[in-house]
C-alpha cells in the first residue's frame, strides 16, 4: 500500500462533517473533505432558489447548535447570528386560534382560554422538560461506551450516568416516560385541552413518520426542546443569511484551522484492504489514501452503497440491514407576492413570526399518518410555515417574502407521478386557513423524500439519517458496535446525524467523533 496522504478523508461537507474536520485539523491531522454537491453544508444550506429569493432550502431553523461548538469555532465572531422567534407557535384552529410564547405568562392567558387547569399546570410542564433536557445535554457530548470495551468502557457508562443518578425518583420515572411512551400518553396525562397537547404533540411528529400514538414519540417530542437560542433553553430561532450562513462559517473555520474543503467531489466507495478502510474512490476515478475515513451521510447509505458487504461482520452487517430511516417529510420553498392572511388573526400580524403550525389536534396527526400510509399522503396534512423574511430582508425583494413548509406525512415510497397531488394537498389546506394563499404563490421549489435523498442525500428524506427511536439511540446509534463512533472495520468512522445523539443542526456528532478519534491517536500515536 502506498503510503497514506491524509491523517483523515471525510465524506461529506455538512455542518458535522465540517465540524469534525475543524477538530481534527486545529489538533494538526492533515484532513480532506469530500462534497458530492457545488456546496458545502449538507442540509444546512442558504440557496436562491427563484430569482431574488434565498432561503435555507432543507434544514431551516436552529436551536440545537451546541453552544461550545459555536464557541470554539468562533462562530459568533465570524458573523453568525440568531434572531428568536417573538412567538414559539401560531395553531390556527379553524374558528379560533392558539398563540405560543411571548413569555410564560402570555402562553398561559393562552391556554386559560381553553382549560385553566391546562394553563395552571404550564410552569410545571416546562419544568419537567427541561429536568429531562437537562440529561440530553449532558450526554449530547460525550462519546458513548462501547458495548465490548471492557472495564474502561463499564466504568464511562458509570460515569455518563451520573448525571441520571442523581435525579430523584420521580424525576427517573419522567425520564423513563419520554423515552419510551407514546407522544398522546404523555400529554394526556398532563393536559386536558387538544389544542394545547396539539402545541405540544407536534414535535413528535417532526421528521418522525409515525403517529403521536406509536410508543417512544414522545422522545422525538423531547429531542427538539434540549436545545438553546441566544442562551435560552429550548427556544427556536432565524440564522440571518439562513441556514448556509452557519456552514459558511463552519467551513471558514475549518480552513483556517488547515483543513482542505473540495466539492464536485461525489464518493464512490470506500477502498478496503486487509480489513481496513484504506481510501476512498472518487465518481471521478481518483483514489485517495487515507489513515482514516469518516463519514458524514447516513450509515444506511454508507453501508449499502460505499462499503463493500464482505469487509463487515456478518451480524453487524445483519444488524444494519435492521436499521430503520425513512421520514414522510416534504420540504417546500415559497416565493411569495405578500404575507399570507390566517382568517383565525387576521386583525395582526405578530403571529407570522412564529412557527404557523396546521394540526389542531393529536386526531388529526394520527389520520395524517395512517392516511399516507393507506394513500401514500395525507389530503390533510401536517404543515409548518415559517416566514423568515420577516426577521432577514434579505432573503427576499422587498415587499415580498419567502416561506419554508415543512409538511408531514408523505410515504417515502410515493410514485413520483402522484407527487404533485401531495403538493396540492398542502396548499389546499393552507388555503382552507389563509384564502387567498395560492394566489400570492410566485414560484415553489418542492423536495419530496425522493429529492431530499436526491440531493441532499438523505437516506428515503430521512431528516435525522436513522429513525429517533429507544433502540437507535446512545451506544446503540446506529447499531450496537458502531455507537462509539469507530465501526467494525478498521479506519472508518462515523460523524454524521445517525450517530448519537442524532438529527438536527447540533455538530454534536462531529465533534464526538473527532474527540474519540484524537483519543484513540493519543493512545496509539498514529
Amino acid at each position: 500500500m502506498a503510503n497514506p496522504e491524509l491523517d483523515a478523508a471525510i465524506i461529506g461537507g455538512g455542518h458535522n462533517g465540517l465540524t469534525c474536520a475543524f477538530y481534527l485539523a486545529r489538533a494538526g491531522l492533515k484532513v480532506k473533505v469530500f462534497e458530492a454537491r457545488h456546496v458545502v453544508g449538507g442540509a444546512a444550506v442558504t440557496e436562491e432558489f427563484a430569482p431574488g429569493f434565498r432561503n435555507s432550502t432543507a434544514s431551516y431553523t436552529v436551536s440545537l447548535l451546541q453552544p461550545k461548538i459555536i464557541a470554539d469555532m468562533n462562530l459568533a465572531g465570524r458573523g453568525y447570528r440568531v434572531i428568536e422567534r417573538p412567538f414559539s407557535n401560531f395553531l390556527p384552529l379553524g374558528g379560533d386560534h392558539l398563540l405560543v410564547g411571548g413569555g410564560d405568562a402570555a402562553t398561559q392567558a393562552e391556554f386559560a382560554r381553553f382549560s385553566k387547569k391546562d394553563a395552571a399546570i404550564l410552569p410545571e410542564w416546562y419544568a419537567m422538560l427541561e429536568r429531562v433536557a437537562g440529561v440530553l445535554r449532558d450526554l449530547a457530548l460525550r462519546i458513548p461506551p462501547a458495548p465490548d470495551g471492557g472495564l474502561p468502557a463499564l466504568v464511562d457508562a458509570a460515569m455518563q450516568a451520573r448525571g441520571m443518578a442523581k435525579l430523584p425518583l420521580s424525576a427517573k420515572r419522567e425520564v423513563l416516560t419520554l423515552f419510551t411512551r407514546s407522544a398522546r400518553e404523555l400529554l394526556d396525562d398532563w393536559f386536558e385541552s387538544e389544542p394545547v397537547k396539539a402545541a405540544f404533540g407536534f414535535d413528535a411528529t417532526v421528521g418522525h413518520f409515525a403517529s403521536p400514538d406509536e410508543p417512544g414519540s414522545a422522545y422525538v417530542l423531547l429531542h427538539h426542546v434540549f436545545g438553546e437560542v441566544n442562551g435560552k433553553p429550548g427556544a427556536w430561532g432565524h440564522v440571518i443569511g439562513g441556514m448556509g450562513r452557519i456552514t459558511e462559517l463552519m467551513a471558514e473555520a475549518a480552513r483556517e484551522a488547515g483543513a482542505e474543503i473540495v466539492t464536485d467531489a461525489p464518493v464512490e466507495r470506500v477502498v478496503v484492504e486487509g480489513r481496513k478502510a484504506i481510501g476512498l474512490k472518487l465518481a471521478s476515478g481518483e483514489e485517495v489514501r487515507t489513515k482514516r475515513v469518516i463519514s458524514n451521510m447516513g450509515p444506511k447509505p454508507l453501508f449499502d452503497r460505499l462499503v463493500p458487504r464482505d469487509a463487515m461482520p456478518v451480524d453487524f452487517s445483519r444488524a444494519m440491514d435492521g436499521f430503520r430511516a425513512g421520514s414522510g417529510s416534504l420540504r417546500m420553498n415559497i416565493a411569495l407576492s405578500g404575507l399570507p392572511q390566517f382568517r383565525d388573526r387576521p386583525a395582526t400580524d405578530d403571529h407570522l413570526k412564529a412557527g404557523i403550525i396546521i394540526a389542531p389536534d393529536l386526531d388529526y396527526m394520527d389520520r395524517a399518518f395512517h392516511q399516507a400510509k393507506g394513500n401514500g399522503f395525507s389530503t390533510n396534512p401536517i404543515v409548518e410555515m415559517l416566514i423568515p423574511s420577516l426577521v432577514d430582508d434579505s432573503l427576499a425583494p422587498k415587499g415580498q417574502h419567502v416561506a419554508s413548509l415543512f409538511c408531514q406525512h408523505v410515504d417515502p415510497d410515493l410514485p413520483e407521478e402522484r407527487e404533485a397531488e401531495a403538493v396540492d394537498a398542502v396548499f389546499d389546506t393552507i388555503e382552507y386557513h389563509a384564502p387567498g394563499f395560492r394566489e400570492l404563490i410566485m414560484h415553489k421549489q418542492v423536495h419530496t423524500p425522493r429529492e431530499l435523498e436526491a440531493k441532499f442525500g438523505l437516506y428515503r428524506g430521512d431528516i435525522f439519517h436513522g429513525r429517533m427511536s429507544i433502540d437507535q439511540l446512545w451506544a446503540a446509534r446506529p447499531v450496537m458496535g458502531a455507537g462509539s463512533y469507530r465501526t467494525p472495520l478498521e479506519g472508518l468512522w462515523l460523524c454524521g446525524a445517525g450517530s448519537h445523539p442524532g438529527g438536527g443542526v447540533t455538530g454534536a456528532p462531529g465533534h464526538n467523533c473527532a474527540t474519540a478519534i484524537l483519543k484513540q491517536r493519543k493512545w496509539w500515536r498514529s
